[in-house]
C-alpha cells in the first residue's frame, strides 16, 4: 500500500527523534568542552595541576581533591578554572573554534638575540721602505743617443777608423790577419775638424781636380767617392758640393726609387766623375760589374754628421757592417798600393 502524503508522524517517533538531537548536541557540547578545557588547562605552570585536571574533568568535588593531596591554594584554583570553561562553553560553538585556531597558528615569539652589528675592516697597505724602492726600479739602459748627448762632438780620425775595424774583425779573424788589415798612414787624407763645408773640405783635399776630371774618360768608373748613411743625406751632400763640382757630372748611387739595373745603364752610358750614395747600392753595383773601382783616387767617408737620433755613420750597426765588406771588396788593396786615397768628412 501507499503512504499517504499528509500523513504526520506520531507520538513516539517525535521523542525517538528528539532524544536523538539532544544527544547529538551534549556529544558536541562535552568534545567543546573538553577541548576548552585542555588549551586553558595548558596555560598552568604547575604540572601537578595539569594531571590533577586530567584524571578528574568536568570538576572534581572538594573531598576528592583533598584526598589526592592537594593545597586549599590549588582547590580554589580548580574550581575557578572549571567555572571558566563552563562560561567559555556557553558563549557559543564558534568561539573555541576561532580561539583555536588562533592560538595554533599564533607564531611563536622568537628569543631575542644581541645580533652583534659588523665591523668594519680597514686594509693597512705595508708603507715601502727605501730598500723596497730601490729593489723595485728598473735600471734604464743607456742608448747611443744619451750618451752622445752628454758627449761633446769629436772629429773623426783616422785612428778611429782603426779601432772599428779591429773591434769588428776581432770576433772571427786571427792576428795576423788583423795585423793585415791594418793602413799605413800615407793612405789617409787630412780629416774634417768641423770648420769646413763639403766644398771648402773637397778642394783642400784635392787641390787638382779640374786637372784629374778631364783627364778622365773611363766607363762604369768614378774619381770621387763619397759614402753616406741614406738617400736623403746624399742629396744634401750633392746640393752642398756645388762650388767644387763644377761642370763634373755627379750620380746618386742608392736605393731609393732607383733600381740597380738603370743605375748600371747609365754607368755604362756615359763618364761620371762625382758618386755620392750609401755603401748597401754601390756593394750591389760592384757584384753586378756596374762599378769599377781601379781608376777611383779619392774615397769620403760622411763621418761627423749626426741624424735626428744623435747617430753617426759607424754607429748604426747595419751601416758599419756594409762599410767593412765594401772595404773588403778591393778597397783595402788599392790603399795598400797607395793610389787610393781615404778622407773622413
Amino acid at each position: 500500500m501507499r503512504r499517504p502524503k499528509n500523513r504526520e508522524p506520531s507520538a513516539q517517533n517525535r521523542q525517538v527523534e528528539a532524544g536523538r538531537g539532544s544527544v547529538s548536541v551534549s556529544v558536541c557540547m562535552c568534545v567543546r568542552l573538553h577541548a576548552c578545557a585542555r588549551q586553558l588547562l595548558s596555560r598552568l605552570e604547575d604540572t601537578t595541576l595539569w594531571q590533577a585536571a586530567l584524571k578528574h574533568p568536568l570538576g572534581a568535588s572538594a573531598e576528592v581533591s583533598r584526598a589526592a593531596g592537594f593545597q586549599d591554594r590549588q582547590y580554589r584554583l580548580q574550581r575557578r578554572l572549571w567555572t571558566q570553561i563552563d562560561l567559555e562553553a556557553s558563549d557559543g560553538e564558534g568561539r573555541g573554534d576561532t580561539e583555536m585556531m588562533q592560538q595554533e597558528t599564533a607564531p611563536v615569539p622568537a628569543l631575542s638575540k644581541k645580533t652583534k652589528q659588523p665591523k668594519e675592516c680597514f686594509l693597512v697597505q705595508p708603507k715601502e721602505t727605501k730598500e723596497d724602492a730601490t729593489k723595485t726600479r728598473k735600471r734604464r739602459k743607456k742608448k747611443i743617443t744619451d750618451v752622445l748627448a752628454k758627449s761633446e762632438p769629436k772629429p773623426g780620425t783616422p785612428e778611429d777608423l782603426q779601432k772599428l775595424m779591429k773591434d769588428y774583425y776581432s770576433s772571427n779573424r786571427s792576428v795576423i790577419e788583423l795585423e793585415e788589415l791594418n793602413l799605413p798612414d800615407s793612405c789617409f787624407l787630412k780629416a774634417n775638424d768641423l770648420t769646413h763645408s763639403l766644398s771648402s773640405y773637397l778642394k783642400e783635399i784635392c787641390p787638382k781636380w779640374v786637372k784629374l776630371r778631364k783627364n778622365h774618360n773611363e766607363k762604369k768608373s768614378v774619381l770621387m767617392l763619397i759614402i753616406c748613411s741614406s738617400a736623403l743625406r746624399a742629396l744634401e751632400l750633392i746640393r752642398s758640393m756645388t762650388a767644387f763640382r763644377g761642370d763634373s757630372k755627379v750620380m746618386k748611387l742608392f736605393a731609393k726609387h732607383i733600381k740597380v739595373q738603370e743605375q748600371v745603364k747609365l754607368l755604362e752610358k756615359r763618364v761620371v766623375h762625382l758618386g755620392v750614395g750609401t755603401p748597401g747600392r754601390i756593394k750591389e753595383l760592384i757584384k753586378q760589374g756596374g762599378l769599377n773601382l781601379n781608376p777611383l783616387k779619392f774615397l769620403v767617408f760622411d763621418w761627423n754628421w749626426r741624424d735626428q737620433k744623435l747617430r753617426r755613420m759607424m754607429d748604426i750597426p747595419e751601416i758599419r757592417k756594409e762599410v767593412f765588406e765594401l772595404l773588403e771588396m778591393g778597397v783595402l788593396s788599392l790603399c795598400k798600393s797607395e793610389s787610393l786615397k781615404l778622407g773622413l768628412f
